[in-house]
């Protein structure tokens, strides 16, 4: 479905890919890996012909329809049930046609366009929207919200959403993990392992690669490997490649040290040249394997800074929220050394609130806040990229937080973040976003905490800079709260999780895998009582009355099925074809468009009644 031929791609003077070969087949779940900066974004640009390869074929079939996460922020006054529709081009026009035959009253043009737009299931259209809306973490209510009062987080899940509903052959989805939530993600998760569809996905989240993914493509050395199963199969496929290759290295590296010392010994003496000059061609040919090194450039560790008073930090029935309105109410809470605590909670459930209470970054509403005097927090949250003075260069920013240290001392410092040479230097507005996360943890790092309460701190990481910082938190002396939606990095550090739901936080009985069996019962539950509610000042639904009610509208219903059946004969007859614009074929195609019309509405207000009932 996919081949990529040869290809080479070039970034400037950079070259992403040198002759490159890539085959990629219907329904594949193919996640794309390799660092920041390899050319994994520029690979989905190949392919969408958005940038040329400088040389070598992409073969694509021309009636394959590819869709990828728009990167702008889309700015418009349409719902979000509306905007994510757009995703749907062949909702939309089919849409748009309905509209012009009604706007026109032509009852032929109408019932074509209706029949047109049932054939794609387009009445059934909204409600898909919906459904993949709240599963990436909108509300009911925001449903109908213009896009416009959406944060731009928000507004790249309406982006993501439009590829969903794009019917597309082969969605392209860069980083969709980076906007959502872990309820969001273990959503989006099942749904791409469902889709009917060929995903390439770009994504540092391996836990989320190895849920979803048939196949995995390595950019390596400005080449393409592709490998059969998810992430850890290719990791352990990968290793035992690497234990093979330096093996072979150093058996090389053997043979090559004694041809060349055979012609160092005896290549000037005349009864050994001519065996000298064998072995130097052989050396010449010999195809040179490549050592294996760490590819990582990052060198990082926390020091040991512990606090030695228990407990650390305690909240006694705290409430906490923003303008004196309460967000998390009687809050009961004691940290003590040591402690690693992953905080489980809805989007939007307090969970940041509580770590900014916690930070002493808000104001306690009741209740008590007591922390240690030894206390040295680390706080991390995403807001704090934004308090970088995008004017100054990372050294001007360092000796901002410390003007004591030397050049050579924050060299040497910012080299484990891969921050070398001259960066140091350039202004920090110029760098990504994994760039400036990578810079303010090297500063958090720098001050020496001994609690760290950190706030999504892989967003916009690689998995190398995710991998270094996983390991310089598991050598961590001091107490942790995290807050993540990388599952890896949580199964890694945590040891115990605290739940903030319904205004309250409390431990969590179980691990990660409890926690996704805790949101589908709440789903269930949510489900079982979403019964309509009866108004105060109204009477309860007589069940005689609905049971009456219905009846009349099935003997309704089933009167304009006959006629309509009737109808569909008539129009059978291929008589009523023979003669152009028949007058008797347009009054019966108008009249089958308005029977189906009542016959929709009647099924609807049968079930809307059932509704009611529950």
């Amino acid at each position: 479905m996919i081949h990529l031929k040869k290809i080479t791609v070039r970034r400037g003077t950079k070259v992403l890919l040198e002759d490159a070969d890539l085959d990629l087949f219907d329904r594949q779940k193919v996640g794309i890996i390799g660092p920041n900066g390899v050319g994994k974004s520029s690979l989905f640009q190949c392919l969408l012909r958005t940038l040329s390869v400088d040389k070598g074929e992409i073969e694509i079939p021309t009636d394959c329809q590819l869709a990828h996460i728009k990167q702008e922020l889309p700015t418009t006054e349409q719902n979000a049930v509306d905007y994510a529709l757009l995703g749907d081009a062949i909702y939309a026009q089919r849409k748009a046609e309905l509209d012009a035959s009604e706007d026109s009253h032509d009852g032929i043009a109408i019932a074509h366009a209706h029949t047109n737009f049932a054939e794609i299931d387009g009445y059934s259209a909204p409600a898909r929207a919906a459904k993949i809306l709240i599963g990436l973490g909108f509300q009911q209510e925001q449903l109908t919200a213009p896009v416009n009062s959406f944060s731009g987080g928000w507004r790249m899940r309406l982006n993501l959403a439009q590829v969903l509903l794009s019917r597309a052959d082969i969605l392209l989805l860069d980083e969709p993990t980076n906007h959502l939530d872990l309820e969001g993600i273990i959503w989006l998760g099942d749904w791409i392992r469902t889709a009917e569809c060929m995903v390439l996905v770009i994504s540092h989240d391996r836990e989320f690669l190895d849920e979803v993914t048939t196949h995995i493509v390595q950019f390596k050395d400005q080449k393409l490997k592709k490998y059969t199963g998810n992430y850890s199969t290719f990791e352990r496929e990968y290793t035992q490649q690497l234990a093979i290759q330096q093996a072979a290295f150093t058996k090389q590296q053997k043979h090559r040290a004694h041809l060349q010392n055979f012609i160092d010994r005896f290549g000037a003496k005349a009864t050994k040249a001519k065996q000298a000059n064998s072995r130097k061609k052989i050396l010449e040919k010999m195809v040179e394997i490549a050592p294996i090194h760490d590819e990582t450039p990052f060198s990082f560790e926390f020091s040991d800074n512990i606090c030695g008073v228990n407990p650390m930090l305690t909240l006694d029935h705290a409430t906490v929220g923003y303008d004196h309105k309460p967000i998390l109410r009687d809050i009961n809470f004691s940290l003590r050394d040591g402690d690693r605590i992953g905080l489980l909670g809805l989007n939007g459930a307090g969970k940041s609130t509580l770590i900014k209470l916690l930070a002493n970054q808000l104001p306690i509403i009741n209740g008590i806040y007591q922390a240690s005097s030894k206390i040295k927090i680390g706080y991390f949250a995403q807001h704090q990229l934004d308090l970088l003075d995008p004017q100054a260069s990372i050294m001007t920013q360092f000796r901002r937080l410390d003007d004591k240290v030397g050049e050579k001392q924050a060299r040497s410092f910012l080299g484990g973040f891969d921050f070398t040479g001259n960066r140091v230097f350039e202004n920090i507005g110029n760098f990504s976003g994994g760039e400036k996360s990578r810079l303010v943890l090297a500063f958090l790092v720098w001050q020496k905490p001994n609690l760290l309460l950190l706030d999504e701190p892989t967003n916009h990481l690689d998995m190398e800079m995710r991998e270094a910082l996983m390991m310089a938190l598991q050598n961590f002396q001091g107490a942790m709260i995290l807050v993540s939606h990388d599952r890896y990095l949580l199964n890694c550090l945590v040891d115990e999780y605290w739940l903030v739901d319904d205004g309250k936080v409390n431990r969590f009985e179980g691990y990660l895998d409890d926690y996704r069996l805790w949101l589908k019962d709440r789903e269930s539950k949510l489900q079982s009582s979403k019964s309509k509610p009866v108004a105060k000042n109204q009477p309860k639904i007589d069940p005689a009355q609905s049971e009456k009610k219905i009846e009349k509208h099935e003997q309704k219903l089933a009167k304009l099925q006959n006629e309509l059946a009737e109808i569909e004969i008539a129009l059978a007859n291929p008589e009523l074809y023979h003669t152009p614009q028949s007058r008797e074929l347009t009054q019966l195609q108008q009249k089958s468009a308005q029977l189906k019309i009542q016959v929709a509405a009647l099924e609807q207000e049968i079930l809307k009644i059932i509704e009611d009932e529950c």
